[in-house]
């Protein structure tokens, strides 16, 4: 029987006013208060500007952040009503800027289509900012109001004449470092691949960006809309036909999706509901790749491609290769969650697989060269598949018969609950030996690899599994490979990848961190793989021993030394240098290092990048490379 203390009474029910429950609980609002949320601010307020685009009412937005780090927000839309409210009593701006569940998109005059729909958007930013001040450009005046941690200072008032001609909203805000206590920045590049997205699935619209903190800026318009999208993200790749682009409407419901197979060996799909990113996908995704597996089995069927013996394809088998966008525009979305990441609409699904499969059937009948290549891609994906699953099987009897379920080389730890283990991927046996010996045995296991692993940007799975080193690292992680993955069964909660600092350490690096993007995602989603920093320089004075991460961390050093010129520095080039005192001291030791999570917050962008950096095309390689010569870092030559 479970013990409590104290009553329960009625007056124990607490009543959260206004937007004090969003301060209380922002995980509800806006996913938490890290620094993915912390961009999910900016989030929110811009997908008020891009409702005013898809209304038709808006050309321009335009995002600053600002040296204090507050941001703002313009568009030359309608601009947020200021008249009196009938039912609140007050300014309606003052309305939707401080109370929840309020907003023009609920009753369907002010909007057909919105991705703010929650109505919790722009008052969770105010509730969630120290400060935050809105102006409005409405009927020939400029109007003000400005909120402290969601509460006004004053009403609504006017603050100047506007040009007759002109009208929008602009939204300033500073978030609060009292919700947001972790020390976090607004990072451009994670911004600039949202505001992409959005210009791409926004045909027409401008959005212009600018970070006043370096003097970076962007704008991005794009005439093409999603066909653009899927062009970008395939400059890389060798196409096996033009983008198919498919536009209907449907109840009511804008569909759209572009499509175009290449000669990559992984799928690029991504989703959209209203502008917004469905990153989990939803009925909009499934619907996608139900149609285009049955209408590529039908052709294939009906033209002799696919022999009577011969088993249908799977949507593994017509995946591969395929790059695809596909964005809906409805009039009353369902999200699994306020932070709107999958969408739940049955009836979209429906219709998605109408559309797209009656396009991609016709588009198959009036392109036979193209089908052919599609249909010889599938049926090289599915050679492969089977070829993989018989040396998958093959890996695991062997492992069976030798009652040998873990590699040779791995050191493993004592202890068995993954949420307290970790597993650091070494390169070599003199960083290995170091390692072995300077870790917590309880709970630290150390894989060395020798050399570097294949790059699995330009293999299948079935060659991926005939390499000793990823077999290895398969077989320590427990998890499985391709069909037979199950997270459930991984060994340690925290994959740690401890290179050197130099050329090679940083290869062998993103060989790995392919490796785990292509083939084990949901390792990243999970929050289970890190990199470690191990030091740069050690910095030895009388008996006093630091450790530099940075060369600015280093100069500070000898700055605070009495006497610096005296300090003996040495500079490691890589693991093996270090004893293994030193090592577990300095990279191992939870209670000192400094481990980089690694996350994916833009699939399409980090997709792109791993296609240019470890795929077949050199051009792409060679401009990036020139592009950012002088922003490398720990270039040891």
């Amino acid at each position: 029987m479970v013990q409590t203390n104290g009553k329960y009474e009625a007056d124990n029910i607490q009543v959260l006013e206004g937007l004090e429950a969003v301060r209380r609980r922002p995980g509800m609002y806006v996913g938490g208060t890290d620094v993915k949320a912390l961009h999910h601010l900016v989030y929110e307020v811009v997908d008020n500007s891009i409702d005013e685009a898809l209304a038709g009412a808006c050309t321009r937005i335009e995002i600053r952040i600002h040296p204090d780090s507050s941001v703002s927000v313009t568009d030359n839309g309608r601009g947020i009503p200021v008249g009196m409210h009938p039912q609140m009593k007050k300014s309606a701006l003052e309305v939707v800027m401080t109370t929840l569940h309020a907003g023009g998109k609920f009753g369907g005059g002010g909007y057909k289509v919105s991705g703010g729909l929650h109505g919790v958007g722009v008052s969770a930013v105010n509730a969630l900012s120290e400060w935050c001040e809105v102006e409005v450009r409405r009927e020939g005046q400029v109007h003000f109001q400005r909120y402290e941690r969601g509460i006004p200072k004053a009403p609504v008032k006017v603050i100047g004449k506007a040009k007759a001609s002109e009208s929008g909203t602009k939204t300033t805000f500073k978030y609060d470092p009292k919700i947001f206590k972790e020390e976090m920045e607004f990072h451009f590049n994670t911004l600039v691949q949202r505001f992409r997205e959005m210009a791409f699935v926004t045909r027409g619209v401008t959005i212009f960006f600018e970070d006043e903190r370096t003097n970076r800026e962007m704008t991005f318009y794009f005439e093409g809309g999603i066909t653009s999208f899927v062009r970008y993200l395939n400059r890389n790749r060798e196409n096996l036909h033009p983008v198919v682009y498919i536009e209907k409407e449907m109840e009511g419901i804008g569909i759209e999706a572009a499509i175009q197979y290449t000669d990559a060996f992984t799928e690029s799909v991504y989703s959209f509901a209203n502008t917004i990113n469905t990153v989990d996908g939803g009925t909009h995704m499934t619907g996608l790749r139900s149609s285009l597996t049955r209408v590529i089995n039908d052709y294939a069927r009906k033209n002799g491609l696919l022999k009577d013996a011969d088993p249908n394809f799977t949507g593994d088998d017509t995946r591969e290769g395929l790059t695809a966008i596909v964005s809906v525009k409805h009039p009353d979305p369902q999200f699994e969650s306020q932070t709107k990441v999958k969408l739940m609409n049955p009836e979209v699904q429906t219709y998605v697989t109408q559309i797209v499969g009656e396009a991609f059937s016709t588009f198959l009948e009036e392109n036979p060269q193209a089908a052919k290549a599609i249909i010889a891609k599938c049926l090289t994906s599915s050679r492969a598949r089977d070829a993989a699953r018989k040396a998958r099987d093959l890996v695991i009897r062997k492992s069976a018969l030798e009652s040998l379920t873990l590699p040779g080389k791995l050191a493993d730890c004592s202890e068995r609950d993954s949420t307290k283990t970790e597993l650091y991927i070494v390169e070599g046996d003199s960083a290995g030996g170091s390692a072995k010996q300077g870790r917590d045995r309880h709970f630290q296991a150390i894989l060395p690899l020798r050399g570097k692993i294949l790059n699995t940007e330009r293999a299948r799975l079935d060659k991926i599994l005939g390499n000793n080193e990823v077999k290895a690292l398969i077989s320590a992680l427990g998890t499985g490979i391709g069909e037979g993955f199950d997270v459930e069964g991984l060994r340690y909660g925290r994959i740690i990848i401890m290179t050197d600092a130099d050329v090679d350490g940083s290869h062998i690096r993103t060989l790995l961190l392919t490796f785990f993007f292509r083939y084990m995602p949901l390792l990243i989603e999970g929050g289970h793989l890190f990199i470690a920093q191990p030091p740069l320089y050690r910095i030895a004075y009388k008996n006093s021993v630091k450790y530099s991460y940075s060369e600015k961390e280093k100069d500070k050093i000898l700055k605070e030394m009495a006497s610096a010129d005296k300090a003996n520095i040495q500079r490691y080039k890589g693991l093996g240098e270090m004893n293994p005192e030193q090592l577990w001291e300095t990279t191992m030791n939870p209670e000192n290092r400094t481990l980089l999570l690694v996350t994916v917050d833009d699939a399409a962008e980090a997709d792109r990048t791993f296609d240019m950096l470890m795929g077949d095309a050199v051009d792409p390689r060679r401009r990036f490379i020139q592009t950012h010569a002088k922003a490398v870092r720990n270039l040891d030559i």
